[in-house]
């Protein structure tokens, strides 16, 4: 099959795209796209590949899937376009980035500026029925994002990556820790956030001094 995906990206996967799982899986989303109405827009489920090339990689953060309210999903996990009012996740993970290294909270909860420098925002599940959180989850696209990640662990070093909540931290076994950085935490929804799971972390500059520590330039959050 053919997908429209970054190059670097599609060198990586393309043995993905042609098993049969996948075949299986694009005709289920395009089924419930042109029957429902279904996040995000069909030319940004790839955002995250899109903004983030294979060799760019630096940071990974996973998500659940995409946000099901309108105007929220745009194919980068926990973001959203300019101008939209914050989900109460992302707003608290502005919160423990002004608490960890002091960065103001941003007017836009567009994540396209962390993704460009390298941090790869990805949904487990790249596309969901609007209202309907995890409807299009066991359809196929864990199984894909699961080969992501470990191409990631396979073919690169020096990796961080962020698992936050309980989903996330099931990818532990998919990484070889000794050759990337596995920071885990809860979830920084207001349910995990508030019993004290999620603030305090310090993931941001603990990523930061990482990459630093490996002659890597650090992320601009």
């Amino acid at each position: 099959m053919d997908v429209r995906i970054e190059p670097s990206w599609k060198e990586v996967l393309q043995a993905e795209f042609d098993k049969p799982y996948f075949e299986k899986l694009a005709d289920f989303v395009k089924k419930e796209y042109s029957q429902y109405t279904c996040y995000p827009k069909g030319k940004d489920i790839f955002n995250a590949f899109h903004y983030t090339p294979f060799d760019q990689v630096k940071v990974v953060i996973l998500g659940q899937d995409p946000y099901p309210n309108p105007g929220q999903a745009h194919g980068l996990c926990f973001s959203v376009p300019d101008g939209v009012a914050f989900p109460p996740s992302l707003e608290n993970i502005f919160k423990e980035l002004h608490n960890d290294l002091g960065v103001p909270v941003p007017s836009s909860g567009n994540l396209t500026r962390w993704a460009r420098q390298g941090v790869f925002l990805l949904n487990v599940v790249l596309t969901v029925r609007k209202g309907q959180p995890r409807s299009h989850a066991g359809k196929g696209w864990e199984i894909f994002t699961n080969e992501v990640i470990k191409k990631i662990s396979d073919l690169k070093e020096n990796v961080v990556f962020l698992l936050w909540g309980g989903d996330a931290k099931k990818k532990i076994p998919l990484i070889d820790a000794s050759k990337h950085l596995i920071l885990t935490s809860g979830h920084p929804s207001p349910l995990s956030a508030n019993k004290g799971y999620w603030f305090g972390n310090k993931h941001f500059s603990q990523t930061n001094r990482f990459l630093v520590s490996k002659g890597i330039s650090p992320i601009q959050w």
